[in-house]
């Protein structure tokens, strides 16, 4: 991950319902959460949980896919891992085993659609 893209993500998640809606999606798993779920469950209006979530997709954080009339939307693990482990590239000096650092295994999750 380049300097750029950790800050755009770290930036993204730098305000509080974003970071409750990017945790509630990082739950919820490979399946997603459609978004009348998610504002159900954050208390959201339709309005602000948009704007929220474009600009999680933004940043790369989170996709979407289309079913029927819902769109889900999903965590994209494989950004938020590659941003920890830009956070932690040198942890402990580069000895990485002392750190503890854990990331999602995208295989035990499953593969969720590309769309958006």
């Amino acid at each position: 991950m380049e300097k750029i893209d950790a800050i755009t993500a770290l930036a993204a998640l730098a305000q509080e319902t974003r970071l409750d809606v990017f945790r509630l999606l990082v739950q919820a798993g490979a399946k997603g959460v459609p978004a009348g779920q998610i504002a159900e469950t954050l208390s959201l209006p339709s309005a602000t949980l948009s704007f929220h979530l474009n600009q999680l997709k933004n940043a790369g954080l989170i996709n979407f896919r289309r079913e029927s009339r819902s769109l889900i939307y999903a965590a994209e693990y494989a950004a938020m891992n590659g941003l920890l482990a830009y956070l932690t590239e040198n942890c402990c000096q580069g000895g990485k085993a002392g750190c503890g650092t854990v990331v999602c295994d995208t295989a035990v999750l499953g593969k969720t659609e590309e769309a958006g």
